[in-house]
Order: C-alpha cells, then sequence, then structure tokens
C-alpha cells in the first residue's frame, strides 16, 4: 500500500532519484544493472519511479554495482526515513503499548508550540489517569496486544511534564462530541470533564470547544491531528500514524487547525459547555 501522504511519497522520489543517480553516473543502463545484479529487468524501473521501495539488501547491491559501496549505508537510512512516516499500529505497537508510548516522548520533550485538534478523543496531554487507562485497555484489547497497560499509562502520564516546563504553550480545539464520548463510565469520565475545566484556567495553554452546530461553514471536521512546533504533523488514523514533514503540508494543517480554532470557544463559555455535558451525564 502507497503511503497516504505527498511527504511519505517524496521522501520515497528523492531515494529514488538518488539511486538513479548512481547508475547514469556508473554509466549503466536500467537493463544492464539489472543483469549484473541477477533482478527482472522491470525492477530497476520500478525502483527508480518509486513504485516499488528498494528492500537494505537491493540498496547493498545497487550500491556495489555502480561502484558506490560507501553510499549505502546513508541511502539505507534514508529509506527507514521514508518508511517511518506511515506506521500501521499493528508495527508501531508490536511490542506493546509502552514501547510506542516511549517512542513518541523525545518529540514532545523537543517541542516548544503544541497544537492538537480532536475530533473523537481528548489528546494525551489532557488526559486524566482514569481516562488514559481505559482507553489504552480498549486498544489492547481491540488489537489483541500484550498486556502492558498499566506500564504504558505511568510513560504517558510522565509526558504531562512538558506541559509544566517553562517557555512551551498549547492549544487544544476540541469538538463537543468529544466531551460526551464516554471512556471508563461516568466515574471516569466526570473526573476528566473537571479536569478540562482546571485546565481552561492555565495560562499556557489554550482549550477550545466547538459546539455541535448544524451549520458550521467552512470549518468542517477533520481527522485527528497533532502539530509539533514547525516541525512535523502527527494524525491518526484507523490503520495507523502518519507522520507528515513536508512544509506544504505542515502548512495546510496550521490553516486548518487556525480555521478551527476561530470557531471555539474559550474560558468561561467553554466551562458552560463542560458543565452542561458534566449535568447530562
Amino acid at each position: 500500500m502507497r503511503p497516504p501522504s505527498s511527504s511519505a511519497q517524496q521522501a520515497r522520489q528523492v531515494l529514488a532519484d538518488r539511486l538513479r543517480e548512481l547508475r547514469l553516473d556508473a554509466g549503466l543502463t536500467a537493463r544492464e544493472l539489472a543483469a549484473r545484479a541477477g533482478w527482472e529487468r522491470t525492477k530497476v524501473s520500478k525502483i527508480e519511479h518509486a513504485a516499488r521501495p528498494p528492500s537494505p539488501d537491493a540498496i547493498r547491491v545497487w550500491c556495489q554495482v555502480c561502484g558506490a559501496e560507501g553510499q549505502a549505508p546513508d541511502l539505507i537510512a534514508s529509506l527507514r526515513a521514508a518508511e517511518g512516516m506511515w506506521v500501521e499500529w499493528r508495527r508501531m505497537e508490536r511490542t506493546g503499548l509502552r514501547r510506542a508510548q516511549e517512542a513518541r516522548l523525545p518529540l514532545y520533550e523537543r517541542t516548544r508550540q503544541f497544537r492538537a485538534y480532536s475530533c473523537w478523543m481528548l489528546p494525551g496531554l489532557i488526559q486524566t489517569e482514569g481516562y488514559t487507562r481505559a482507553l489504552l485497555r480498549a486498544i489492547q484489547q481491540r488489537r489483541g496486544l500484550s498486556d502492558d497497560v498499566e506500564e504504558a499509562v505511568t510513560v504517558r502520564m510522565a509526558r504531562h511534564r512538558v506541559l509544566h516546563s517553562g517557555g512551551r504553550t498549547a492549544a487544544f480545539v476540541l469538538e463537543e462530541s468529544v466531551l460526551r464520548n464516554g471512556f471508563g463510565g461516568p466515574e471516569v469520565m466526570a473526573g476528566q470533564l473537571a479536569w478540562l475545566t482546571e485546565i481552561t484556567t492555565w495560562p499556557s495553554v489554550s482549550l477550545g470547544i466547538i459546539r455541535a452546530t448544524l451549520d458550521r461553514g467552512p470549518a468542517g471536521p477533520a481527522e485527528d491531528f497533532w502539530i509539533f512546533g514547525n516541525e512535523q504533523v502527527a494524525v491518526e488514523l484507523v490503520s495507523g500514524h502518519l507522520t507528515i514533514t513536508q512544509p506544504r503540508e505542515i502548512a495546510m494543517y496550521a490553516q486548518r487547525f487556525a480555521r478551527l480554532a476561530e470557531i471555539a470557544v474559550y474560558g468561561a463559555r467553554a466551562r458552560e459547555l463542560i458543565a452542561t455535558v458534566t449535568s447530562a451525564e
């Protein structure tokens, strides 16, 4: 399956172009390279057009045939970076939920500005422990993962410290439906909604809620996404995790976030909306 992002595809094409340059520098045709490598003749063309990603072994053979063995490690690193832009959940979580949580920690620690939009569940940085536990338990059971939920909860909670570190800001925009999508039962949700009310008073955190309405104009709902500074965007899809690093695409998500933020309510009005949901529980 081709990664659902031009960032991922562009990274694959850059790698393909570099391999093609090595072939041309070696004075080889695609047919000659394939013959010397012992491949079918169409393999080289598919790799150079980014229609088929090369394996690490194929890159090593390619470089050897072209007399550029020293470039193989760097090209293999580029391959792995491109593959890492789109990761299926089963691959990301194959060693458990704790490891998946730990892998994300360095990104959070180096980010100074967080922006997150959610239409179905609360962003991790503003989840209570009970909400996180219920959510990760549901994921563990749904995907048939090993049971390291408690360890994963501990890692997720430790990540919250970045919100209290100096010089960081965070902006969260939630659909009203997120407040009503329960995890963990009434008691857990009551505690979570109370925590959100508290967060609306934090000076370094902006928490906006988009009221349910019949006419939102151009600010339609989107998939859940995070913007980490100007470095990258993370999008959580049903089948996997998408990392976007292309500046043009990052700008598109930033623009969408700004538009969604414009129609959200904040402060006292957000607290009123949370209280309405709380009283209805």
